[in-house]
């Protein structure tokens, strides 16, 4: 899933952010941002995040509400692009097609547990470093430095 897929380079002239979000996903899936609930979360496949660097790919999906991406994989500069603004993000291979459209899953970033619930399955992720934890914890890059600058 290629960020122009995530959202299309014709939507990111809009100025405002809520109704450039309305269009995440809207080429492969237009009901998508419509039935986002706070706190989602996205499971993926391989390579999450592939294409242009943009960081309104990661961006939209926090403001939407996901509360965190889990795939098999992602593109580097997604992956980094989504730590920094605080939209916690998880390897675990061997989830995708475990999880269905609608199961309850639940994530533990410091255990690198992902749970679904529905189907009582537990999956090891990879472990996030204890400096990027602290990056999400505090909201993004930008509120960890201003938290260490006091």
């Amino acid at each position: 899933m290629d960020t122009d897929l995530i959202i299309s380079g014709k939507f990111l002239t809009l100025r405002d952010p809520d109704g450039m979000a309305k269009h995440v996903f809207g080429a492969v899936r237009p009901d998508f941002a419509s039935q986002v609930m706070k706190g989602d979360l996205l499971v993926a496949g391989k390579n999450f995040g592939c294409g242009s660097s943009r960081e309104e790919a990661p961006t939209l999906l926090k403001r939407l509400g996901i509360g965190g991406v889990v795939a098999a994989g992602f593109a580097r500069l997604f992956f980094r692009n989504s730590v920094n603004i605080g939209l916690p993000v998880l390897e675990c291979k061997g989830l995708s097609g475990k999880v269905l459209d609608g199961d309850i899953v639940e994530a533990d970033l410091e255990m690198g547990v992902v749970r679904n619930i529905s189907r009582k399955v537990e999956f090891e992720t990879a472990k996030l470093p204890v400096f990027l934890l602290d990056i999400l914890q505090a909201g993004g890059a930008v509120e960890a430095y201003r938290k260490r600058k006091g």
